[in-house]
């Protein structure tokens, strides 16, 4: 039976950039470049009779694209995914600055 734990290590080797960056894209004279927030997590063992087992999982965020128009380059952030970040962070921010108010005032 193969290691786990090296086979593991062989698939994670094309994570990493490539998962957070896509291929470059033409679309009628526009290069675009997908861009990513990705993380995955993996993990292995075998008991002492040398039964083995692992598994893992990734997720990714498309955050936007860097879009080059001739000599222009810029990001275009893919809005749905920043309001989907932003709107739970500034919510549990208001609570934290709501809370610290409120222990400042005693």
């Amino acid at each position: 039976m193969p290691n786990i734990a090296l086979e593991l290590g062989k698939q994670a080797s094309t994570f990493g950039v490539t998962s957070a960056y896509g291929e470059q894209q033409d679309v009628d004279g526009v290069r675009l470049v997908p861009v990513a927030v990705t993380w995955s997590g993996f993990g292995g063992g075998e008991d002492d009779s040398g039964n083995g087992g692992g598994g893992g999982g990734g997720y990714a965020i498309p955050v936007g694209a860097y879009v080059r128009r001739g000599d222009d380059l810029r990001f275009e952030p893919n809005i749905v995914a920043l309001l989907a970040v932003a709107i739970p962070f500034v919510w549990v921010a208001g609570r934290a600055l709501s809370r610290v108010i409120r222990i400042l005032k005693k």
